[in-house]
């Protein structure tokens, strides 16, 4: 059972809507999230809600994305959450844009926030969904995630959202296995 969803993201106006960010717009848009009251603490902003008669924290770590353990750590120690009860929402750059993966442990593909995580936690064996924004076909990569998703994306990236938060909600309601054979890798836009 998961007891922890922790959203990978950077505070701050000028990352609102950016791509690095795209885990926050997933839990903004999160029916069981979007009007529930966050609360700061652990170094970030958390709410939670009910799933099974169960409760699911939600987590933004506001310590910026590189630094996002000096948030989880504290939470899981605080509310005694194990590593494999914790599923880590990513941008994922070797995913295209509308595609989305499940993934257990496993390499941390340079993502600086899951080196964080996975060091204060002492394993990198939790779950994570890792969303797909693509690379650039040219430029710098920091560049890339830091920009803006394009407006003329609006009705996509809702499409995306819906769909990755249905996603979600089948992992919490029916674990890994289901979750990743019927999503992985596949065309949000096309299913």
């Amino acid at each position: 059972m998961i007891k922890l969803i922790v959203g990978l993201g950077n505070p701050g106006a000028e990352y609102e809507l950016t791509r690095h960010n795209i885990a926050w717009i997933l839990l903004d848009t999160h029916p069981e999230l979007s009007n529930n009251n966050w609360k700061e603490k652990f170094k970030g902003r958390y709410s939670d809600f009910n799933f099974r008669g169960e409760k699911v924290y939600a987590l933004k770590p506001y310590t910026y994305m590189n630094l996002s353990g000096e948030s989880v750590g504290p939470m899981c120690k605080f509310f005694k959450i194990q590593p494999d009860e914790i599923i880590v929402v990513q941008d994922e750059l070797d995913l295209p844009f509308g595609q989305i993966h499940f993934k257990k442990g496993g390499g941390l593909a340079g993502h600086n926030g899951l080196k964080s995580i996975s060091q204060h936690l002492g394993t990198n064996e939790y779950y994570r969904l890792r969303i797909g924004i693509g690379r650039p076909q040219h430029g710098s990569v920091s560049s890339w995630v830091l920009s803006k998703i394009p407006a003329q994306l609006d009705t996509e990236l809702s499409i995306v959202m819906e769909k990755t938060n249905q996603a979600l909600d089948l992992f919490l309601e029916r674990g890994f296995k289901a979750a990743s054979t019927e999503y992985n890798k596949k065309d949000l836009l096309k299913v």
